[in-house]
């Protein structure tokens, strides 16, 4: 079991894609899902201004889960930066602290390159307080506002 940068491994890059937009997107055809996986995809590649990193854990060239480190996320809070987001562990592989690997690497991943704390947002209650994040502001959109410090 390794993580990996989604950029080096190509092959699952799709899948990646296809399982965001399914998450966390909106679409109405499966056309219309196939071409927002296509320009994901495809602005991943071209190297997303947004995209500072994004880590996914597989094991033998099997997508586990992933999670992002984003320059901004959504349309509140454009000041902070930068934004840990993403974080999705297919459901047969829950319950086995994947989310936790993850969220480790990603918070070891942003202090190598230099920041101090992260920012993410959710509706979930009390998930990421395990990971160490704080409270911060509840935000116009619903969404709790948290940071972690590293």
């Amino acid at each position: 079991m390794e993580i990996v940068n989604v950029k080096n491994f190509k092959n699952i890059l799709e899948e990646y894609a296809e399982l965001c937009t399914k998450e966390w997107g909106t679409y109405k055809t499966n056309e219309e899902l196939k071409q927002k996986v296509e320009n994901k995809v495809n602005r991943i590649l071209s190297n997303d201004s947004n995209v500072i990193s994004i880590l996914e854990l597989i094991e033998n060239h099997v997508l586990i889960g992933f999670i992002s480190l984003f320059k901004t996320d959504g349309e509140e809070r454009q000041d902070l930066t930068p934004w840990y987001a993403t974080m999705y562990v297919k459901e047969e592989f829950r319950g086995k602290h994947y989310s936790k690997m993850l969220n480790d690497a990603l918070l070891k991943e942003a202090k190598i390159l230099g920041y101090n704390k992260v920012y993410l947002k959710t509706d979930l209650v009390q998930y990421y307080e395990k990971f160490g994040a704080q409270y911060l502001e509840q935000l116009k959109n619903g969404e709790k506002l948290y940071f972690m410090q590293l």
